[in-house]
């Protein structure tokens, strides 16, 4: 069932923790059988097998990485650069052949993470608490805005799932919202007792990065019945 403010939402329910193959682990994509990973400090890209935990590949990024996606049979991540990686620029990766140059800016040069629902790309900003949809060059198509900070996010069955906190970043909880109409619906679904950041789907279940322990854990994705369509 859907929780409402005010209500004590359950912790989601952890299925399982492995070490991030590098140092603060930011953006997750999962991509058929591989899982993707950004990590900040050691500008890497990790291909992960989540069966076997082997880092199958190991890309340096061209700034400090941040959000990724898989769109289509390529990835896009956010790249930071600068003082403290602040100016945000976004970067087709390509399987085999690396990062391509042509980068498009992040709007106001803020941006962390990625979403991709097979057409339009999506970018949220933390600080702005607000997701934007883009167009091929970067151009804000429209923006949907949020109560609370987006510390991570991905599409899901035509719902945009997050985690976001306060504006301290703190009292995270994993939210989904449904911006099929003119407003969006807003649901908390669970709250998550750790220092979470990114998100991504397997299909099955939802993989986020435990910044603090420097850890990827994988949980179940909660139930829950969106305004604009059934879903489980």
């Amino acid at each position: 069932m859907p929780h409402t403010k005010g209500e004590i939402l359950p912790a989601v329910r952890e299925t399982l923790r492995r070490p991030a193959p590098g140092v603060e682990p930011l953006g997750l994509a999962f991509d058929d059988t591989t899982l993707w990973i950004s990590c900040r400090e050691s500008h890497r890209l990790y291909a992960v097998d989540p069966a076997t935990w082997i880092a199958n590949r190991e890309i340096e990024t061209p700034g400090a990485p941040f959000g990724i996606t898989v769109a289509g049979d390529e990835l896009r991540a956010v790249i930071g650069f600068g003082d403290d990686d602040d100016d945000r620029y976004i970067y087709r990766y390509a399987p085999g052949r690396g990062f391509e140059s042509d980068r498009i800016e992040c709007p106001d040069l803020s941006g962390v993470h990625l979403a991709f629902d097979g057409t339009t790309l999506y970018l949220s900003q933390a600080h702005n608490k607000r997701i934007l949809a883009l167009d091929q060059s970067g151009s804000i198509v429209r923006e949907i805005r949020l109560d609370r900070v987006p510390a991570g996010m991905t599409f899901v069955d035509g719902l945009f799932y997050l985690i976001t906190g306060d504006d301290n970043f703190k009292n995270l909880q994993l939210t989904a919202v449904d911006a099929r109409g003119e407003t969006p619906h807003v649901t908390q679904l669970a709250s998550i007792p750790f220092v979470a950041r990114g998100l991504a789907f397997d299909g099955t279940q939802l993989w986020t990065g435990d910044r603090r322990r420097n850890e990827i854990v994988a949980f179940a994705r909660p139930a829950h019945r969106s305004a604009g369509a059934g879903l489980p």
